[in-house]
């Protein structure tokens, strides 16, 4: 047998075991005649399908970052890591991005749309029940969307939703109908606030209860300090939700996240310290999974506030921007460096720009165009943005001298960081998830009127083509749609995309996961509780 049917029939049998199809026995009969001994067999079987085969039980305990005393159980004003990790362990939503980046049902069970796109019909789940015994109906669906709708709707998917101009019952499926094409409606419902959660009847939900679908229940729940959940027996998924119980821990200083791990308090945690994720490593008790995402860091400026609603001091604070220095410095290399675009190599329609580079005389050129040279601003940051968003501070404020710039660091309190920083002070630092497409992206943040537009940037000629970019189905025409407006993002923005950030994690040696996992969110896209298992 040649090299590539060998190794073609070893990743079959491979692929089978793990999925219950090949018994031992026939894999290492397979694997003979693949050509490997008996001892490299036997090897292979126990590092590649015994370890990827998911086992049930157990408990899971998370020690996670970014969750605060002000967060709520409210879909609408899910902001932090805390709890869209939440979210997607005791919710579902209509759809749901795998690993891979697919695209397939949660709640809904298949979908079709009308060849405009402007039509979608999506088929909901039988036999789907919510942790109190009720089974999800269209109803909960619709009355779940439309939460976010309203003329007095409080939501930040509101937004998203804005296309929409009606989502009703029919049969078994709930239809949505927009005012013009919406190609990526699929994708869009994967937004985290869009949970499918019961009605009460009246077009309103109950969110207050912690009722959900997901594969975990809520037993109790303290906002800023942990969450207590157990198995919900009648979970729809039968290849998921392996663990008994789960809890997540509230521990904010990357430190002692790091310390909590290392002595084996917790099973996991979301974001390692980068300057210790090596010695960490080195521990062999200890797992890091390194993911590249899509995710990104944004210093976003008010468009709408001076000096930043001048072009030229946007641009200055661009340029004088360190951005290798801060993928070396704080990110320690787990990460790309961004152009001022928040849409990464990583995301559909990527467009590749000239790399802009840390220039103190760009910087200077541009404050001298705006008469404004000698320019002094603040800029808040706090690490439950991100770990390192201090240093990082510091480190664009002394870079950013160089050009005349002087940048007054004002250290913010972790807790209630998105509640009193984030979209309230004209100057901060965010880290945004990876959104499944630029639509989705750039609908939530960049759109005029958005609910988290954070720089308060409007342009013409970007929302003109969003708007058309949504319903296009031509595919060579959105591409260049897409990259003019991730070039105007660039040259116009009023946001510095300094980096995309990798998913630096760790988690004990008895938690296993699939061999991919998602970067879209911390935790194989918030969805360890669900996917992963632990081993005896």
């Amino acid at each position: 047998m040649d090299k590539f049917k060998s190794e073609k029939l070893l990743e079959n049998l491979k692929d089978g075991a793990i999925a219950g199809r090949v018994s031992r026995r026939q894999f290492m009969e397979g694997a003979a005649a693949a050509g490997l001994t008996a001892a490299a067999a036997s090897t292979l079987w126990s590092t590649k399908v015994e370890a990827a085969t998911p086992q049930w039980g157990g408990s899971y305990h998370i020690g996670m970052h970014d969750g605060n005393t002000t967060d709520s159980l409210d879909p609408g004003t899910t902001e932090a890591v805390y709890m869209i990790q939440l979210n997607h362990t005791t919710r579902n939503y209509l759809t749901e991005q795998k690993a891979n980046g697919d695209i397939v049902g949660e709640i809904a069970e298949s979908w079709d749309a009308t060849p405009d796109a402007k039509t979608w019909s999506f088929k909901v789940r039988k036999g789907v029940e919510f942790h109190n015994g009720k089974t999800v109906t269209p109803q909960d669906v619709v009355d779940s969307l439309n939460y976010h709708r309203g003329d007095d709707s409080k939501s930040a998917a509101k937004s998203q939703l804005a296309a929409i101009e009606d989502i009703k019952v029919d049969g078994d499926n709930v239809v949505l109908s927009a005012a013009s094409g919406f190609a990526d409606m699929p994708y869009m419902l994967t937004d985290y606030h869009l949970v499918i959660l019961p009605s009460n009847g009246d077009g309103t939900i109950d969110w207050q209860s912690g009722i959900g679908t997901g594969a975990y229940k809520i037993e109790s729940h303290e906002p800023g300090v942990s969450t207590q959940m157990v198995k919900h027996e009648n979970f729809f998924k039968s290849d998921a939700g392996y663990f008994d119980d789960v809890q997540y821990t509230v521990i904010n200083d990357p430190n002692a996240r790091g310390t909590a791990l290392k002595t084996g308090a917790v099973d996991a945690v979301t974001t390692l310290d980068l300057k210790t994720v090596g010695l960490m490593g080195r521990d062999p008790n200890i797992e890091i999974d390194d993911t590249a995402s899509g995710s990104h860091v944004t210093i976003p400026m008010f468009c709408d506030v001076a000096p930043f609603d001048n072009l030229d001091v946007r641009l200055a604070l661009k340029y004088g921007f360190p951005r290798e220095d801060a993928v070396q410095k704080i990110m320690k290399g787990y990460a790309t460096i961004g152009n001022d675009s928040p849409i990464g190599p990583s995301i559909p329609y990527y467009h590749e720009m000239e790399q802009r580079q840390y220039d103190p005389d760009k910087a200077r050129y541009h404050l001298k165009q705006a008469g404004v040279e000698g320019i002094s601003v603040d800029l808040s940051a706090a690490d439950s943005a991100f770990p390192g968003a201090v240093d990082t501070a510091t480190l664009f404020q002394e870079a950013a001298r160089q050009s005349g710039i002087e940048i007054n660091v004002i250290r913010e309190p972790n807790d209630g960081y998105w509640s009193n920083v984030w979209l309230v002070k004209p100057f901060v630092f965010v880290q945004w998830g990876q959104r499944p497409t630029p639509d989705v992206m750039f609908s939530l943040a960049y759109k005029k009127g958005a609910d988290w537009n954070e720089s308060h940037w409007e342009n013409a000629r970007f929302n003109e083509l969003l708007d058309a970019a949504k319903g296009e189905l031509d595919q060579a025409k959105r591409t260049e749609m897409y990259a003019e407006m991730q070039r105007l993002c660039r040259d116009d923005g009023g946001t510095i995309v300094p980096w995309f950030t990798n998913r630096v994690s760790g988690r004990q040696k008895a938690i296993q996961h699939p061999e991919i996992i998602s970067g879209i969110w911390e935790l194989d896209g918030a969805r360890s509780a669900e996917r992963w298992w632990r081993v005896s």
